[in-house]
């Protein structure tokens, strides 16, 4: 790398310390661009030279690394930090883009979006107030209004970016506890507090919901116990019938419906519940309705399996995952409601911030429906996806995706010693390494044969349990992997499951091998 700086930046044994030489600005882009320079070097470095999704180190490994830093004490320049950053952070990334890469809800990201964050970064918009933000509160306002008009929603509208699904889930789930006190017991939250019947309120969803409901049930004062898991169908999707039941043994225990939670898309199977079923029986009941689409969002946008949103339009809430499904950079997310309404829940005017005057002249401050003050621009990636890809590139890639799980699914059933748990509703499949005619532990097994995957470095693959027992997952996000891809990485599965039995002797069992 180039050791040279500007001559602004440069004293006696490294750079200055004036700290305004490296403020952003009309005199700096010199610098900028020469960090930005150096700084693309090393990612294409990295890209080109990793076989790997990962190193394989041990957190206890990496840890050695981090304990004589002093980081009161800068490096003599941006060669030196970049350096140190490679030896520290990159050598030992994990590579969601590698296609190899099939373990969480981590999706590879397209150029448009890359090219939104150097912008958005570079000008640091805080989309909270008009006169923080300009014309980006209008490109964000604008993705709203397309993410509304794609799942069914009327010009009633509206919604808000958030940090990701499990802030969604917590907005809605405030909806819909102030929607019920007021609803049931003419009682205003927001002015006044938790009525002491709070405590009748409940949240219905199925067994495999995502635990941030539980989280937002538990921060809104209702607790874990308000939180009613359903069981779900032998397609892993919520049973309505036993949905039913549980609503009426809750009133028969006085118990108050506050919301029921369709998930359109498990994290563990990717399965989808009945929501238009749901959705009726929520509104019968006279609770909110609430479609967790995190991880299926990318239904949104897809010509050949949209159907599967069937009734998401009837929801009063979703949550869509940006960055998981339409391959966005963390973090890009967004919750939307049915009635713009209901937001004013989370309204509050600031005399320096946003005062009720500037709502009143029609000045739009997007603050006014967000629980974050100070907010990133990122609805910006999502715009400059959809204007140079478009939208049916965004689905085609999550359809191949699903299309993908479709083919490892018939993979995997073809395996005598791989046991396949269900056939995939988006793109994850869950399954376990057992050889027909052996016993033994399992779940141990299994355990391991994650663990020696991960140690290679070779494969990325994630892990789960069934009603107590181990498995191991497959989360498909990238349009890139083949067949191919995923052949290889089952092989590898059974050669480290094949390694593992072979270390059976008459003095060993299953349970030390897995451990050892």
């Amino acid at each position: 790398m180039d050791n040279a700086q500007p001559n602004s930046l440069v004293k006696a044994g490294g750079l200055s310390s004036d700290p305004t030489a490296f403020l952003f600005n009309d005199q700096q882009l010199g610098l900028y661009r020469q960090h930005l320079e150096k700084g693309l070097a090393l990612v294409e470095k990295r890209l080109t030279a990793t076989a790997k999704p990962f190193s394989g180190k041990t957190p206890r490994a990496l840890a050695k690394a981090f304990s004589k830093l002093d980081l009161n004490t800068p490096l003599s320049d941006v060669n030196a930090a970049l350096t140190e950053l490679e030896q520290l952070y990159l050598d030992d990334a994990v590579y969601f883009h590698h296609r190899h890469y099939v373990a969480h809800l981590n999706c590879p990201v397209v150029v448009p979006s890359l090219l939104a964050e150097l912008i958005l970064s570079a000008l640091n918009t805080s989309v909270d107030t008009w006169d923080q933000s300009g014309g980006a509160t209008f490109i964000e306002q604008s993705l709203v209004d397309w993410t509304a008009k794609r799942i069914g929603f009327d010009q009633d509208a509206d919604g808000i970016f958030t940090s990701g699904g499990t802030q969604s889930n917590l907005m809605a789930m405030l909806l819909a506890r102030d929607n019920a006190c007021q609803q049931y017991f003419g009682h205003n939250v927001r002015e006044h507090g938790l009525p002491p019947e709070a405590k009748r309120l409940q949240i219905f969803c199925s067994e495999l919901s995502h635990f941030s409901i539980q989280k937002a049930a538990a921060l809104l004062g209702l607790g874990y116990d308000a939180v009613v898991a359903v069981p779900c169908d032998r397609h892993f999707a919520m049973d309505i019938a036993a949905l039913n039941t549980a609503l009426e043994a809750a009133k028969a225990a006085g118990k108050l419906p506050m919301a029921v939670v369709a998930t359109a898309g498990t994290t563990d199977f990717g399965s989808i519940d009945p929501i238009a079923k749901v959705a009726k029986v929520a509104k019968e009941v006279g609770a909110w309705c609430h479609v967790d689409a995190a991880y299926g969002c990318g239904l949104l946008v897809s010509s050949k399996q949209r159907w599967r949103l069937s009734g998401i339009e009837l929801a009063d809430s979703v949550t869509v995952d940006y960055h998981k499904a339409f391959f966005q950079p963390v973090s890009c997310s967004a919750l939307l409601v049915k009635n713009k309404a209901h937001l004013s829940v989370v309204t509050w005017h600031a005399d320096y911030l946003n005062p009720l005057s500037q709502r009143q002249e029609g000045t739009p401050n997007l603050v006014d429906k967000s629980l974050q003050t100070t907010r990133r621009f990122d609805a910006l990636k999502l715009w400059l996806t959809l204007r140079i890809m478009g939208a049916d590139a965004i689905g085609q890639g999550f359809e191949a995706a699903m299309l993908l799980a479709r083919r490892t699914y018939l993979l995997l059933l073809s395996e005598p010693d791989i046991e396949v748990l269900h056939q995939p509703q988006l793109s994850a499949v869950v399954f376990r390494f057992r050889p027909a005619g052996l016993v033994g532990d399992w779940d141990r097994l299994n355990k391991a044969i994650r663990q020696a995957v991960m140690a290679s470095g070779q494969a990325m693959i994630a892990a789960t349990q069934v009603k107590g027992r181990q498995y191991l997952k497959f989360t498909l996000l990238n349009p890139a992997t083949t067949i191919s891809d995923m052949q290889g990485v089952v092989e590898m599965i059974k050669q480290q499951g094949q390694r593992l039995l072979a270390q059976f002797s008459e003095h060993h069992n299953l349970e030390e091998v897995a451990h050892g």
